[in-house]
């Protein structure tokens, strides 16, 4: 997926990362395709992985780090560099069981708040999480192509379960798949390091462009010039700016869909690799008699537009998440709706009869009329 973005883009693509289970095979692959002009870099640890990416994003690269749980909490501080700076990186987190060491051979889906709030200041990006093994070459598309349009670092979320896992897989033609618009500003007359477009994201110039010099680092900016600004009203404006910023995202995503009826007792809402045995269960249970309908969110921060209207015509909604019920609390209180948590942390992935049983139990049996 990140190959084809590189294509797509026209940036050559680089990675910085250090091993780590289960996202070392994402490292170890694209060390296979230098001929694609890709470079990769085996950092001595997370924190030269991201920085190091940060800077081939500065320099004009498709730039991306991979890791799982524990090195983001090491990344987390140049990933608010990277908002400060505004600069296109992907941060790819394969969770596994934690905290700390936890388990590194097993999935969970336990990052979601860290991947969401786990940075110090107001450090707002965008939370994409792929949904089957297959669906990560379309979100690893999709996170570069926000990340390069809006000029910001964005968080993709997949799991240990996904990241070991197979299905079949269409190759699509590259036809089927759109160009990545970039566009580097070489023109001198007008430019600011911290204007914006009609998307707020600033300019992106290559190092060496003649007469573009700026400044950029992890000091507070001016708005428009980019030079050091401690003043309180403009740090709330540049606050403010960043997270209005993220927030026009929802506006270049598709509408949260429902499989089944789009109103009636219960819909069940996953995230991430929990698509899989939610879809089964709801299939199983719905060849019972029992209406039941299905969402699932790819797209975490912000939601899709419509994610509140379709909740609201539901009377109960069910989430089955591997953790204790990270989906839920960001439901309630984005849009004050009550959810029903199913909640197991076993560093094994969901069985779809465990999430058929719940929706039984629920529904009482019964066909949900």
């Amino acid at each position: 997926g990140f190959v084809t973005a590189s294509l797509k883009s026209g940036l050559p693509l680089f990675l910085g990362s250090y091993p780590i289970t289960p996202a070392t095979e994402i490292l170890q692959y694209l060390a296979g395709y230098k001929n694609f002009g890709v470079k990769t870099f085996q950092a001595e640890d997370e924190i030269a992985g991201i920085t190091a990416a940060l800077g081939a994003a500065f320099s004009g690269s498709l730039a991306i780090t991979t890791t799982s749980g524990p090195g983001v909490a090491l990344k987390n501080e140049a990933i608010g560099l990277g908002v400060m700076t505004e600069l296109p990186l992907v941060v790819i987190n394969v969770q596994r069981g934690g905290p700390s060491t936890g388990l590194p051979t097993k999935t969970e889906q336990a990052d979601l708040l860290q991947a969401m709030y786990g940075r110090n200041g107001e450090a707002p990006i965008p939370v994409l999480a792929a949904a089957t093994p297959s669906d990560c070459f379309y979100m690893a598309i999709e996170a570069s192509r926000i990340a390069i349009k809006y000029m910001t670092p964005v968080m993709l979320l997949t799991d240990g379960y996904i990241g070991n896992g197979t299905e079949p897989w269409r190759i699509p033609h590259e036809n089927e798949i759109a160009d990545i618009p970039v566009k580097f500003v070489t023109e001198k007359e007008g430019f600011a390091p911290y204007s914006r477009d009609e998307n707020l994201a600033r300019p992106w110039v290559r190092p060496g462009t003649p007469g573009l010099e700026h400044r950029i680092g992890g000091l507070e900016k001016a708005n428009i010039t980019g030079n050091v600004n401690y003043d309180p009203s403009n740090h709330d404006f540049m606050v403010k700016l960043r997270e209005e910023k993220i927030q026009n995202v929802k506006n270049d995503i598709p509408d949260l869909t429902v499989q089944g009826n789009t109103e009636g007792e219960l819909l069940v809402l996953g995230w991430g690799g929990t698509y899989g045995a939610i879809k089964e269960a709801v299939d199983k249970a719905t060849s019972k008699g029992i209406i039941v309908s299905q969402a699932h969110l790819r797209y975490i921060h912000p939601m899709p537009k419509n994610t509140k209207e379709v909740l609201s015509k539901f009377k109960k909604i069910l989430i089955p998440e591997i953790n204790l019920g990270q989906l839920a609390k960001i439901i309630r209180s984005e849009f004050l709706i009550d959810v029903l948590q199913y909640n197991l942390v076993r560093g094994l992935p969901f069985r779809s009869s465990d999430i058929e049983n719940q929706i039984v139990e629920i529904l009482g049996g019964k066909n949900g009329k």
